[in-house]
Order: C-alpha cells, then sequence, then structure tokens
C-alpha cells in the first residue's frame, strides 16, 4: 500500500511471551485515559454496521444453507451411492465435500488479496493499524470476503446442530463458530477487517485440506474393494494437514496476528475500542488451534504405535464408533482364544431370538 512504512521483522515466540504481559498490563492501566474499555457507550461510539449489511448476512446465511442442501441431495448423495461408499461414509461424505469446496474457494479469494492486491499485511503484519480509524470505509473487495465468511459461519452454527455428522468435537467446533462469527462481526464493525482478512487466511488452508483427508478416507473403501490410491491421498493430505497446522495456526498467528493485535496496534493506535475484548477473542481461537493440533498428536502416535492400521477420520472420532470398534475387537479376540465361548454366545443369542 501507499505510504506504508518499511516491513518490521516478525518477533519469535520469546520476544512475544515477554512483550505482551507488560504492554497488556500497561493498557489495562490507562484504558480509563485512552479509551479502551468495554462499555455501552464505546460500542455506541465505534461500531459501524447499517440495516442492509446485516439484512445481506442473513439472506446469504440461507442462501449457503439451501445451497449446501441442494447439493447434498442431488449431487453429493446420488455420487457417493454412485460409488458405493459404505452407508455410513455416504452420511459423512456430502460436508467434507461441501465444506472442501467453500474453504477453497474462501482461501483462494483471500490469497489472492494479500499476495496479488495491494494489501501487504502477511509480509508486515503491524500494518493492518497503520491508518487506522474508526468508522474509515471497508475497501469493496475485503467487505466482500467478510459477508461470506461471516454468512457462512453463520450458515455453520446451524448446521453444526442439525445436519452435520455429530462428533466428539462438535461442541468445540460449535464454539469455535460462535467466536469466529463474534471475531468476523466485530472486526467489521470496528474497522479491524485488516488483521481479519489475515486470520481468515492463515485458517482456511486447513480446513482444505482437513476435508480432502476426510473425503479420501471415505472413498478408500467402495464397492467391496480397497483403493490404495486413495489410502496414499489421504495419508499425504493428513501430512500437509499437520505441516500447516502448525506453521500457520500455531506459528504464524501468534506471531503475526497476536504480536500485532497485543502490541504494535497500541504503538500505531493509543486508543483502540473493545482492545481487551477483541484481543481475548483471538487468544480463545489460539487455545483452539492447540486443543485440536492435540488430536492431530494424538493420531499419528496411535499410527506410529500400531493402534490404528491407517489414517481414518482425521478431525475426530465418533464416540461410540471407536467404542463400537474396541468391543469388536474384544469380542473377536475372545472368540480366537476359545470356540467354547463362541458356542455359548451363540447360544444364548438363540434364546432371545
Amino acid at each position: 500500500m501507499a505510504g506504508v512504512p518499511a516491513e518490521e521483522p516478525m518477533p519469535g515466540y520469546m520476544q512475544l511471551l515477554s512483550t505482551a504481559p507488560s504492554v497488556i498490563l500497561d493498557a489495562y492501566r490507562n484504558c480509563q485515559d485512552c479509551g479502551i474499555s468495554l462499555s455501552v457507550q464505546t460500542l455506541l461510539d465505534h461500531a459501524y454496521l447499517t440495516p442492509t449489511e446485516i439484512i445481506l448476512f442473513f439472506l446469504c446465511v440461507v442462501m449457503w444453507t439451501s445451497l449446501r442442501w441442494a447439493l447434498t441431495c442431488h449431487l453429493f448423495v446420488p455420487f457417493a451411492q454412485w460409488c458405493r461408499l459404505h452407508p455410513k461414509d455416504v452420511g459423512k461424505m456430502p460436508e467434507s465435500a461441501w465444506k472442501l469446496i467453500f474453504y477453497t474457494m474462501s482461501w483462494s479469494y483471500s490469497t489472492y488479496l494479500l499476495f496479488f492486491c495491494n494489501y501487504g499485511f502477511f509480509h508486515n503484519p503491524p500494518s493492518v493499524f497503520y491508518n487506522w480509524k474508526s468508522g474509515m470505509p471497508v475497501p469493496m473487495d475485503v467487505a466482500i470476503a467478510y459477508l461470506v465468511q461471516g454468512s457462512f459461519y453463520g450458515h455453520s452454527i446451524y448446521a453444526t446442530i442439525y445436519m452435520d455428522a455429530w462428533r466428539k468435537d462438535s461442541s468445540v467446533m460449535l464454539l469455535h463458530h460462535f467466536i469466529t462469527l463474534a471475531l468476523i462481526a466485530f472486526s467489521y464493525a470496528f474497522r479491524y477487517h485488516n488483521i481479519g482478512l489475515l486470520v481468515l487466511f492463515l485458517h482456511d488452508i486447513n480446513d482444505i485440506l482437513l476435508e480432502f483427508t476426510k473425503l479420501n478416507v471415505y472413498f478408500k473403501t467402495r464397492g467391496g474393494k480397497n483403493y490404495v490410491i486413495n489410502d496414499i491421498l489421504s495419508s499425504l493430505g493428513f501430512l500437509g494437514f499437520g505441516i500447516t497446522w502448525f506453521c500457520f495456526r500455531l506459528y504464524w498467528f501468534p506471531l503475526k496476528v497476536l504480536y500485532a493485535s497485543f502490541i504494535t496496534s497500541l504503538q500505531s493506535v493509543p486508543s483502540i475500542p473493545f482492545y481487551f475484548f477483541f484481543n481475548a477473542l483471538l487468544f480463545a481461537l489460539l487455545l483452539m488451534n492447540i486443543y485440536w493440533f492435540l488430536f492431530i498428536v494424538q493420531m499419528v502416535l496411535k499410527v506410529l504405535t500400531g493402534h490404528l492400521k491407517g489414517i481414518s477420520d482425521v478431525r475426530e472420532y465418533e464416540e461410540n464408533e471407536d467404542q463400537e470398534s474396541v468391543k469388536a475387537r474384544r469380542h473377536d479376540s475372545g472368540n480366537r482364544r476359545t470356540g467354547e465361548g463362541n458356542h455359548m454366545q451363540n447360544g444364548i443369542g438363540k434364546k432371545h431370538q
């Protein structure tokens, strides 16, 4: 962007951890003087969200929900059945196919804005607050990205409850959608759209690789046959998923986004509305990223120790399926140890019939 100062070097973890506490403490002590306290008056003075934008948001939520329903009924499910997927995978495949299409589109657009337009926020994160003013206009291309992403997460809250397969981390995923939607809405209303664009870019690529991996897991076995190509693609996808998760969400996100939001923001704009609230949401997002990274490490350890023969559902397991799988293995092991136990079980089964 024209007139933007030279790029500032990206800090390290130690610089972030050593600097952030003192900066936050100073901001808290001076909150009454610099106007960054959380209050209704601050909300009324600095939030800019028109009725037209709110109406467009809800219309797009309905649009995403309707589009997903139509694609699921008329494309995804018929295709999964034509490929002769396992019945349980026929129910899961549409969710991953839908998300893969959306996140590929959204990440491609944010990549275009950050690397092919005049937005140098990735290479110079402190610039997200250069020339910031309350109520400043949002560029149309960034406003489109916000409308698309915000309405999609509004749809995702509904979809997680009523459309997606319920998994053991679905409650955390639901919390993630609420926090993400709050971040999108507040960052747009308070004109923190520059840093919001950077946050979206750093998160969407992992969802692309996640859904790509899950689709290949579902397609590994179809029509009663195992397909090696899908097994290889699922392993490569999972490897890329784990690497990009660490690089984008656990390395670049804290060192680019959190450092700019917590520290350099106050150097550029001494008076930042909702400083603590907005940064608390970003920090909560980091904690959830760490939480899900533990799932990734857990799966890697299970594969390496032989508890899993290959990549399964990379986001999480369904609790019921996992428990049933354990029970089935114990049952088969018991049958192999003694034929008499198998005979007794068959006899009990006949009595119940």
